[in-house]
Order: structure tokens, then C-alpha cells, then sequence
């Protein structure tokens, strides 16, 4: 193997800015927490989008709810996913330490269960498709997947397997090895997983996810379905070049294994709305007498 000296070392800090010392005990501004701002920034204005060109009509008042509950399903499940999952003894011994989102621990498929709560809530709420709006709602969900993978990296967390690859980067944090080179122990160049993820779960994801939207018209749920699906198949790929950060299931990393129920949920989902068989109007069905497509004015 090539000598570490070869290869990037991570000395990203996870602040934008740090703080003095304080009697809040604030540390700073993270990169983490901005990550979950953008995502959630971006999809107000895609929803907004969407209402203004007729994709999915809904106002401001209703969006702002929308984002709430969302915003809250993302925090509330991620958190409590994460310590379920992959924290399990911790929280157990610990049970206060689920509200310490300071020291880190977010599981997206924890997020999706929280997401899908609240989707389940605003639709009741407010009357709607319950498929329609997932429809809507997983079409802007890969690009939050996006900013976070980016500030995974950032962090220099969740670092990828050890590797000789020319992009390969040592991430301080990491296990060390015995190196002969420097006789000393020293973290090995590992996989920028993180990046893979972000290119996988976040842009191919919402390009596909777009396309989809935009000019195809499949059936309330399907959209959904492919979004759940795909999410499985992209993260069991991301995992293969990624440490797994906890036990084996199966052989298998949590993440690989718990993806494969997101992807029979995907599935199920998919058959659903192929058996309703309801689908988006077309622009001409959306049009109003006057010929004119509904236009936000707040």
C-alpha cells in the first residue's frame, strides 16, 4: 500500500464559525446543522415551484405547515432512528441522551419513518392525497439527502474502507494501523464514501426523480414507490465502499439491511398505485375556464 503522506488528510473544520467561549455553552455554527437549512430551504422553494407551474398547487399558508411537520418528522425520526438502530445500548443506559443532538447521531431511515408520519398527518389535515403528496414530497427529498452526505464529509464522519485509490483521503479520526514506513500508528486512506453517497442518494436521485415529475405521468404512489426503491438500491451500493459504523446483520451493514425493507416497501407501493391506476391530470385538464394555470400571489 502506498504510504499515507500520498494522500489527502482531512483537516475540514465542522464549524463555518466557533464561537468563544460562552456561558450557553454554544460551540459554533456547523456545517451539519446548515446542511439540514439548505435541504429544507431548497424544497420550499421546489414546492413553491411546483405550485406556480401547476405541478402541485399549494399555498403559502399550507406550505409553511407542510415544511413544519416535515421539518419535525425529519428531527424527531432521524434522532430517535438513529438511537434505535445503531445506539441501541447507549440509549437504553442513557435515555436523555436521545435530546443531545449536539453530539451527532441522525439515521435517514429513521427520517423517512418521521417524514412519512407527518405526510400522514398533513394529508389528513388538510384533505389531500395521501399518494399525491408523497409523490411531491420525495421528488425535493434527495437533495437534503445531498447537503447532508456533504456535511458527512465535512465532518469526516462515516468515512468509506480503507483503499489505494488516487482520491483515497485519510481521515484523522479513522482506526489505526501499525505503519513500518513511519514506525508509528497511523490512520489508513480510506473511500470518500460520503461524496459516493452524495452523488447516489442525492443527485442521481433527484434527476431521476425530476424527470419522472416532469414529463411522465405515472400513478399517485409510484413516484414514491421508485423513490423508496431506488434509495435502497443506491445506499446498498454506497455501503460497499463504506466502514460499516456498527454490527453486522446478516452479514450484511445496518444500512444495506434496514434498506432492504425500504426497497419491499418501495415495491408494495409501486403495485398499489399500478392497481388504482389514478393519475395526474394533464396540463389541458389542468387549465381553468379562462385558460390560465393557478398562480401563487402571496
Amino acid at each position: 500500500m502506498a504510504t499515507p503522506t500520498n494522500y489527502w488528510v482531512h483537516d475540514l473544520s465542522p464549524f463555518l464559525v466557533r464561537f468563544p467561549e460562552n456561558p450557553l455553552g454554544l460551540e459554533g455554527i456547523r456545517y451539519y446543522g446548515l446542511a439540514y437549512l439548505a435541504g429544507f430551504i431548497v424544497a420550499w422553494a421546489l414546492l413553491r415551484v411546483y405550485n406556480n407551474r401547476g405541478k402541485y398547487v399549494i399555498d403559502a399558508d399550507a406550505r409553511a405547515t407542510l415544511m413544519t411537520a416535515i421539518i419535525l418528522g425529519v428531527l424527531a425520526g432521524g434522532r430517535l432512528g438513529y438511537m434505535l438502530l445503531y445506539d441501541l445500548d447507549n440509549f437504553l443506559a442513557h435515555p436523555a441522551s436521545i435530546i443531545r443532538v449536539d453530539q451527532g447521531g441522525m439515521a435517514s431511515h429513521g427520517g423517512f419513518v418521521g417524514v412519512i408520519l407527518a405526510l400522514v398527518w398533513f394529508a389528513w389535515r388538510q384533505n389531500r392525497s395521501l399518494l399525491e403528496l408523497g409523490d411531491i414530497v420525495t421528488s425535493v427529498t434527495p437533495i437534503g439527502l445531498f447537503f447532508g452526505r456533504i456535511a458527512n464529509f465535512i465532518n469526516g464522519e462515516l468515512w468509506g474502507r480503507v483503499t489505494e485509490v488516487r482520491w483515497a483521503v485519510i481521515f484523522p479520526d479513522s482506526p489505526t494501523v501499525f505503519d513500518r514506513t513511519t514506525l508509528s500508528y497511523a490512520p489508513q486512506p480510506r473511500h470518500p464514501s460520503q461524496l459516493y453517497e452524495a452523488g447516489l442518494e442525492g443527485l442521481l436521485l433527484f434527476i431521476y426523480l425530476q424527470f419522472r415529475l416532469w414529463f411522465a405521468r405515472p400513478p399517485f404512489g409510484q413516484l414514491a414507490g421508485e423513490f423508496l426503491f431506488g434509495y435502497g438500491i443506491v445506499r446498498i451500493i454506497g455501503e460497499l465502499f463504506r466502514e460499516p459504523d456498527a454490527g453486522l446483520i446478516l452479514g450484511l451493514s445496518r444500512g444495506q439491511f434496514y434498506s432492504i425493507f425500504l426497497m419491499l416497501a418501495g415495491l408494495v407501493l409501486i403495485v398499489l398505485a399500478r392497481l388504482r391506476g389514478q393519475r395526474e391530470p394533464s396540463l389541458e385538464e389542468k387549465l381553468d375556464p379562462h385558460g390560465e394555470q393557478h398562480r401563487e400571489t402571496n
